[in-house]
């Protein structure tokens, strides 16, 4: 694929980001594409591998090797046409997916790996550019209807290629707006949210109708949905956060962090923010709880509030600034990663524990914290290595146990699993009630953009088989 000498000749390009002290100034997309010719010089690193691991890297399964290809041959018009075979909005996963593909990349072995989130973001950018991107309407319809509960990338793009299918559906969300953790939980520095916007428009025109402000469960009875209609499609999230009850837990000042980073979002779409408090970093003395993607979410949004300081803590160990990829490749390695919010300004604090929480009249203040290290029973406190952190606000970024249980889930009567889920096959979706469904992080938990659009495809062709007996829609 690509250049035959290629990867020997050509270096790893990447897109770039402006400047940290120009783009903390405001809550826009900041990375500087390639031109094309670097796109296609990027395609041409492919190697003729044999056996393409980035396929299995992927969770949607892209067809990596023949659109990089196609971009090094000029033909960007095909390049999207394979793009989108297997995946419904490159765009979304072509900003905010950690590219496990990359990791899988064969180049990965001994080399720097293809640059294939940028390449595949370029691909459909270009595309809504050219015009490219149009409604696919089916030809008659099946006379079915589907409710699908949940807007998330999995609602959505099980909507999507059910709609194609030829069926009616219905996605109904309990927010104002379409998006699901794309629109509320995603910066909007990481993603503007018109790339959401114009996949509606796409989304209504192929028949989907979306009911925003209608909570199933609370202010719709589930029962009616599946009395109503031949299939329900449960895809809401994971939304219960993980929790620290600790000594001063109960003071003001301490919040889950996807609480935080809704109200900025809905700042800036001059939503109506709920809540009876304005969550706000301006000023203050930030502290996230948690190492991961949304901690890092909750640090670029505190710095664009203006911050006094910001520490990052993460209880494990400070990982290896590179993976040993003998052992690693191709799988998703434990390495350090530093992302563009590190950039902007953070103390990350590795290996240390908070102890309890400190506070000034009702207000949190300070951490209690210790340092940890490995032992013979899995980290433990370092003697003597007590400290605290001041802190204004603390933002609690552990992830999230599980789908909320109260309302829809208990009202239709499904099964759970072990850890809470939505018990549902992935083979065929079907939860323990007959014609309705599951997929995406309410059914395997806290996971991916791409792994919720994966479900939601596959969880679209078991419905599709279900109502009519048979299915033309790719796994």
């Amino acid at each position: 694929m690509g250049k035959a000498t290629g990867f020997m000749e050509i270096e790893r390009t990447d897109r770039t980001y402006t400047a940290a002290e120009t783009r903390v100034q405001n809550y826009d997309e900041f990375f500087i594409p390639l031109t094309d010719e670097g796109v296609s010089n990027q395609g041409a690193r492919c190697m003729d591998c044999g056996i393409p691991f980035c396929h299995n890297g992927c969770p949607v399964n892209n067809i990596i090797p023949e659109w990089n290809d196609l971009v090094y041959r000029g033909d960007w018009r095909q390049a999207l046409d394979v793009l989108h075979s297997t995946n419904n909005f490159p765009e979304f996963t072509g900003r905010i997916c950690p590219a496990p593909c990359e990791a899988a990349c064969t180049l990965n072995i001994s080399d720097e790996p293809v640059s294939i989130k940028t390449i595949e973001c370029a691909i459909v950018d270009k595309g809504w550019e050219e015009g490219w991107v149009q409604p696919i309407v089916p030809p008659h319809g099946t006379g079915k209807q589907i409710a699908v509960v949940g807007s998330g990338p999995a609602g959505m793009a099980c909507a999507q290629q059910l709609a194609r299918a030829g069926h009616r559906v219905i996605i109904f969300e309990k927010n104002a707006k379409i998006g699901g953790l794309m629109r509320y939980g995603i910066p909007d520095f990481k993603m503007n949210k018109n790339l959401i916007d114009r996949r509606i428009s796409q989304m209504q025109a192929e028949g989907v109708e979306f009911r925003p402000n209608s909570h199933v469960g609370v202010d719709i009875n589930p029962l009616t949905l599946m009395t109503d209609f031949d299939a329900l499609v449960l895809t809401g999230g994971a939304e219960v956060p993980r929790d620290l009850p600790l000594p001063g837990r109960d003071l003001k000042g301490i919040h889950f962090a996807m609480r935080f980073l809704t109200q900025q979002n809905r700042r800036i779409s001059e939503e109506l923010i709920v809540d009876n408090l304005d969550i706000l970093a301006t000023g203050k003395h930030v502290v996230v709880i948690g190492g991961g993607d949304t901690g890092a979410d909750c640090v670029g949004t505190s710095n664009r509030q203006g911050a006094a300081s910001i520490t990052q803590m993460e209880i494990m160990p400070k990982p290896p600034s590179s993976e040993d990829k003998s052992l690693s490749w191709p799988n998703w390695p434990l390495k350090l990663r530093t992302s563009s919010s590190h950039d902007e300004g953070c103390l990350r604090e590795w290996a240390v524990a908070t102890k309890s929480f400190e506070g000034k009249n009702g207000w949190v203040s300070a951490l209690n914290t210790v340092r940890l290290e490995r032992g013979s029973e899995g980290m433990q406190e370092v003697p003597n290595s007590e400290f605290q952190i001041k802190a204004d606000l603390v933002l609690l970024a552990m992830g999230f146990n599980n789908p909320i249980h109260k309302g829809l889930l208990d009202g239709i009567g499904v099964a759970y699993d072990e850890r809470g889920n939505v018990k549902a096959s992935v083979d065929n979706y079907t939860t323990s009630i007959d014609k309705v469904f599951a997929a995406g992080d309410m059914r395997r938990g806290q996971s991916l953009v791409v792994w919720a659009i994966r479900e939601g495809r596959q969880c679209a062709r078991a419905v599709d088989e279900y109502l009519t007996g048979s299915t033309n829609l790719p796994r």
